[in-house]
């Protein structure tokens, strides 16, 4: 099936989302379409899977116009999609999320579960996803689920699969997996959109990629274009990908944690005897798949979320019987990983974001009374210093898209003199450009002496950032390695696999490609 785009324009209010994209997926093939966040890749998504109506422009399957008013008729038309988020019933089975709406019925018009058992296990044995049909989908990893996903939409007759962002919630080992899985798409004849970031994935799957900033086509490039070239297009501008940074001189132990246990509102654990120590000029990194207790860690760290067992220090004092605002006077600085819900005041100005938790001390307020001089003068030089794109310090912080508004957050914890900064998903919605000048900070943070914690499930940042990187699986620490740990060993780790055993795994399959490539080469050279 051939797809194309032409001429799409989403708007939302006075923001234009899409301006006027022309996209061509070719039968058979794997096009990526690559774009920071916030670039307007999931609208475009949204618009071909008829969640959206454009604005303006056209679809167009194997030559004729298509109109969209809902998912039903793209599917109709044989576009699937598997969004970053899936849409899937956590207490139904694999048969059941798969037939879903689409039930196959015997008499009496009750769903016929042996046909839907059937589909799901012709499907699996058909890409070798080894998916069982009667699990739950609660009890499967994220990994399989996602083949869940993809098996829903196959079942459908798609020929043309959307994957938006689906390496997010993967470990390293799940994605070379499903890279793996899309080969075997293509090579049925399934021509996939993969709507991604993340330049790596990229060069590693694509025929053809489409890049996008700020809602337009800005270029195409082949996957033998080097990351640099890549990153350049989607920012418009030379980048540098490394993070440039000496070796950590550690000072003593700044953060202590000692057996932290937090539970959840049913009174199972989710954090389950945590301990972890971080070091004055250090930057320990908290790598693992969303929502293995990072979130409840960071939190309690804050004093949001109270521990039911354990002990948090920072330099020596008890930050226990402390409140939010008392850690915060101690020198702890925190950027959560919600910023709309937790970062900022949407209604407040951008000058009164930049001190919401400074404007009660000097220099901002004298006497009980706010200087609004010093305000505006902060805004200023914050603005400035972190590129925030804005018409004006006075509008509201809800006008700003979700990467400014993130510069906000990260400026406004980084002006002050910290002992400990907690950061979570540190640079989500940024662009590269703006991931390079934010890890400079962290690191220069680091170099002051101050303890980085940071949580990030992009595991290219752990890499770079980390001095130290301790892996969350389940609510526990896996283990604790430094910061030029193999990737394939963290994966794995993510995963649940013990350190000492997740190194022998990484050092056999190592082995087994290094004889693989010995024997091709012997294949090719016989003399």
């Amino acid at each position: 099936m051939r797809l194309e785009l032409r001429g799409i324009t989403k708007r939302f209010g006075d923001l234009v989302a899409n301006d006027g994209i022309d996209l061509v997926v070719e039968p058979g093939e794997i096009h990526a379409l690559l774009g920071e966040n916030g670039a307007g890749k999931s609208t475009l998504m949204n618009v071909l899977y008829g969640l959206y109506e454009p604005d303006a422009g056209e679809i167009v399957v194997d030559g004729e116009p298509a109109r969209f008013t809902g998912p039903g008729d793209a599917i109709a038309a044989g576009i699937g999609m598997v969004h970053q988020h899936f849409m899937l019933v956590p207490v139904f089975t694999v048969a059941e999320n798969v037939v879903l709406g689409y039930e196959p019925t015997q008499a009496a018009g009750l769903i016929n579960l042996p046909r839907a058992r059937a589909i799901v296990t012709d499907m699996a044995a058909r890409f070798g996803f080894g998916v069982d049909p009667d699990t739950r989908i609660e009890d499967l990893p994220v990994g399989v689920q996602q083949r869940v996903e993809i098996i829903k939409a196959l079942s459908r007759e798609a020929r043309v699969l959307i994957l938006d962002e689906p390496t997010a919630v993967l470990t390293p080992q799940e994605t070379d997996e499903l890279i793996e899985i899309m080969r075997q798409l293509k090579a049925a004849g399934t021509s996939i959109l993969f709507i991604t970031h993340k330049l790596r994935e990229v060069k590693a799957i694509a025929d053809r990629i489409t890049v996008i900033r700020r809602g337009r086509v800005v270029g195409s490039a082949e996957p033998s274009a080097s990351e640099k070239e890549l990153a350049s297009l989607m920012v418009g501008r030379s980048v540098e990908l490394g993070v440039a940074k000496e070796a950590a001189t550690p000072g003593p132990s700044s953060l202590v944690v000692r057996g932290l246990v937090v539970t959840d509102a049913a009174g199972l654990p989710v954090l389950d005897g945590v301990d972890l120590e971080v070091a004055r000029g250090e930057i320990l990194a908290v790598a693992g798949v969303q929502g293995n207790g990072q979130t409840e860690l960071t939190e309690a760290i804050l004093g949001v979320v109270a521990p039911t067992a354990g002990t948090i220090e920072l330099d020596g004092r008890d930050l226990g019987p402390l409140s939010v605002r008392e850690r915060l006077d101690a020198g702890l600085g925190f950027v959560p990983e919600d910023r709309s819900t937790d970062g900022i005041i949407a209604d407040f100005s951008i000058t009164e974001n930049l001190v919401l938790d400074l404007v009660g001390a000097r220099p901002y307020s004298r006497g009980g009374a706010i200087d609004r001089g010093r305000l505006e003068e902060n805004a200023q030089q914050r603005i400035a210093e972190f590129d925030v794109r804005t018409t004006s310090p006075e509008v509201p912080a809800s006008t700003l898209s979700g990467g400014n508004q993130q510069k906000v957050v990260l400026a406004r914890e980084m002006s002050r003199e910290l002992r400990l900064l907690v950061a979570s998903q540190p640079t989500r919605g940024l662009d590269v450009g703006s991931i390079e000048f934010v890890h400079s900070r962290l690191v220069a943070e680091r170099d002051h002496g101050s303890a980085v914690l940071i949580v990030s499930t992009e595991l290219d940042e752990v890499v770079a950032l980390a001095d130290r990187i301790a892996v969350m699986y389940r609510g526990r620490v896996v283990g604790v390695v430094p910061g030029g740990e193999d990737r394939d060993v963290l994966g794995l780790m993510m995963a649940g696999v013990p350190l000492e055993e997740a190194r022998a795994q990484s050092a056999e399959h190592h082995t087994v490609l290094a004889e693989a490539d010995l024997q091709a080469e012997t294949e090719e050279d016989p003399a």
